[in-house]
């Protein structure tokens, strides 16, 4: 069985959590998805090839299982990160257009639910945590900045188009304010990109969980659009390098300013 998860440990701040760009889904669970559950739709398809190589040295954790084996950025307890609304859970049921990934009969239940927290939600966030620490004990801090996409037009989860750039920090509960400002001081002069500020996400469980400015850790989440990055958010999900390089630019910019800013949010 492939690693639940991949590092590398640099010695930046600023560590870059990536939970939904695996698409590695072992048999037995491959075998009970339906066909619109093999495509694998909601994958945060490339994020990180496009933050590669942006900040020198930054420390990477990323999920290598799919969230349809098991949701990484949800809550362990199975808790709804936005109660009345639409969402996927721990364990999805469907995908996010409200439709079926599982065959007839072969839906998790709750002996599966415990298996895969055990063997890839769990050992997932024991390497995160992990490497928070080992950040903060060298720098007095440590910055989580978890990186995400979704497509811009999803009905199910939110009306209209979704802004390029959805920055989430739960109502500035999770970040030293200086962290949320120089992020929206990025994507609101990005000419061509909207964006928003704890609109539709505001942080999922990841940076719910370990975002504590008093205890030093900080922790904000960005959600891109895949329009910014991808050919065609359908299958097959094709990167757009013309796009991406695009906005790779701003990116950096963000990721070198909070990179900056860490020094001075020492306790």
């Amino acid at each position: 069985m492939t690693a639940p998860y991949e590092i590398h440990r640099g010695t930046s701040p600023v560590i870059l959590a990536f939970p939904h760009t695996g698409t590695d889904v072992p048999p037995g669970i491959a075998d009970r998805l339906n066909d619109n559950g093999r495509i694998l739709a909601d994958t945060d398809w490339y994020i990180h090839r496009l933050y590669d190589g942006l900040l020198d040295d930054v420390t990477t954790v990323r999920a290598t299982f799919h969230r349809y084996v098991i949701d990484a950025n949800r809550d362990p307890a199975g808790v709804s990160l936005y109660p009345g609304q639409n969402t996927t859970g721990l364990v999805p049921e469907t995908d996010f257009d409200g439709k079926p990934i599982w065959k007839d009969g072969q839906a998790p239940d709750e002996a599966d639910i415990a298996a895969r927290l055990r063997d890839f939600h769990a050992p997932y966030h024991a390497a995160l945590a992990a490497e928070i620490e080992r950040v903060r004990a060298t720098h007095g801090v440590a910055i989580l900045y978890d990186c995400h996409s979704i497509r811009s037009h999803i009905p199910f989860l939110f009306e209209g188009k979704l802004p390029d750039f959805n920055i989430g920090t739960d109502m500035g509960k999770t970040c030293d304010g200086a962290i949320e400002q120089a992020t929206l001081t990025v994507v609101e002069a990005a000419q061509g990109y909207d964006s928003m500020l704890n609109g539709r996400f505001k942080g999922g469980w990841t940076t719910r969980h370990y975002g504590r400015p008093a205890t030093g850790v900080h922790a904000i989440q960005m959600e891109l659009a895949q329009s910014t990055h991808l050919q065609t958010e359908t299958p097959p999900f094709a990167y757009d390098a013309a796009k991406a390089d695009r906005l790779r630019v701003h990116l950096r910019d963000i990721l070198l300013r909070i990179e900056q800013i860490a020094p001075d949010l020492k306790r």
